[in-house]
């Protein structure tokens, strides 16, 4: 029997409140509530969903919780169990947008420095894991090499996209073919396959329609959705990797300074959430109208607006592609891909914008290994990052 919205989006609210940790650690929430303490999913259904969002591009977590309303509420489920979930980082993020520009300069110079810091230790734990998992072997760690000397090398919003497509070509045809997915079972779905078709339809009409109306009408408002749908439909890795697609869409056409989005994304590395919120901070911030809590609404349901449309068109569907040995191949390479457009991150905009003195090395290499050895919560190292900035530099 389906769950009322109100108890879907209570129930993703609560999630959202206390979600710490980053993507990974979203879906061990989510795991011990679906399927260990509500008994909503099975094991393999909750795995079965996981791969899907990581075979998709966009935010892991938040699809997940997506694909869960999709399986308890249809559409609707799918939209409580969504603002649920965003809703209180979503909330923080405007706020924070509001609080930065009424901040001491000085003061808010030191701060913001403090989370210019954090955001290479996030970035570089980002890199060092998904390293060990997307990049363990030589073929793989080559593709992420030449993609992070892509990245470096070239620059435009088209750059990301070819070396994700070359990346999975590559992988298509050169990376060995496992067969882990050949047993994969179908996953419920209970709704009928024209409005996955219907998605699907929509999720590439505005891909390549936006584009085309934003440079007809010239109206800000469209090029923003434009952006921030477009980084929401291609961006593959999650969270960390969407930080140089958004500096790529954003901050060249001068919409936000680069010292304001990187402030924005240390800060929020300390809410519970989807970190895909970033977007609400970006809107508010954003010089051009419209900004302030209307551009950070208009920016989050723009960047989340592709997870809806791919996972309510793909879900039907997933089960073939798993078993199609050439797909697992391709996304390997993919995902090695991603990696090194983390670490072209990694060096510019993040190294290159922080680290300017001995003192912020070492407080990054601090933020670096509580995150990656002494596994400390991602709030407590950002709080405590900003702080010793705030004292020390």
């Amino acid at each position: 029997m389906s769950s009322s919205l109100l108890s879907l989006f209570l129930v993703f609210l609560r999630l959202g409140l206390t979600s710490f940790g980053g993507p990974v650690a979203h879906l061990g929430y989510f795991r011990t509530e679906f399927v260990t303490r509500r008994r909503w999913l099975s094991a393999q259904d909750f795995g079965d969903i996981v791969a899907l969002c990581q075979f998709l591009p966009g935010p892991a977590s938040s699809q997940a919780g997506i694909a869960i309303g999709l399986m308890r509420g249809g559409l609707g489920g799918a939209g409580a169990a969504w603002a649920g979930f965003t809703l209180p980082s979503a909330l923080l993020m405007i706020g924070f947008g509001y609080a930065k520009g009424n901040l001491d300069q000085a003061a808010e110079a030191k701060w913001l420095h403090g989370l210019l810091i954090v955001a290479v230790a996030v970035v570089a734990q980002a890199v060092w894991g998904m390293s060990r998992s997307f990049a363990a072997d030589g073929p793989r760690a080559a593709i992420a090499i030449a993609a992070a000397a892509a990245i470096l090398a070239l620059h435009g919003p088209l750059v990301t996209l070819a070396v994700l497509s070359l990346a999975a070509l590559i992988g298509w045809r050169l990376l060995p073919r496992a067969s882990a997915g050949a047993t994969a079972r179908t996953i419920p779905t209970p709704w009928p396959r024209r409005i996955s078709w219907a998605a699907g339809g929509l999720f590439f009409a505005l891909l390549i329609g936006l584009p085309l109306v934003a440079q007809l009408t010239g109206f800000h408002a469209i090029s923003m959705i434009d952006r921030f749908y477009r980084v929401g439909a291609l961006v593959f890795g999650g969270g960390h990797v969407v930080l140089p697609m958004l500096q790529a869409e954003i901050v060249p056409q001068g919409w936000v300074s680069e010292r304001d989005f990187l402030a924005g994304y240390g800060a929020v590395q300390a809410v519970p959430g989807p970190l895909f919120t970033f977007a609400a901070y970006l809107g508010t911030v954003m010089r051009p109208t419209p900004n302030g809590w209307l551009g950070g609404l208009i920016a989050l349901g723009a960047i989340f607006l592709p997870s809806f449309l791919m996972v309510t068109a793909a879900m039907p569907h997933w089960t073939a592609l798993r078993r199609n040995k050439g797909a697992t191949a391709a996304l390997a390479g993919v995902n090695a891909a991603v990696v090194g457009i983390l670490l072209a991150a990694l060096y510019t905009p993040v190294w290159t914008s922080a680290i300017h003195a001995p003192m912020d090395f070492i407080l990054a290499a601090l933020g670096f290994a509580a995150l990656q050895y002494w596994r400390a919560p991602a709030w407590s190292v950002v709080l405590a990052t900003a702080l010793a900035a705030r004292l020390l530099t």
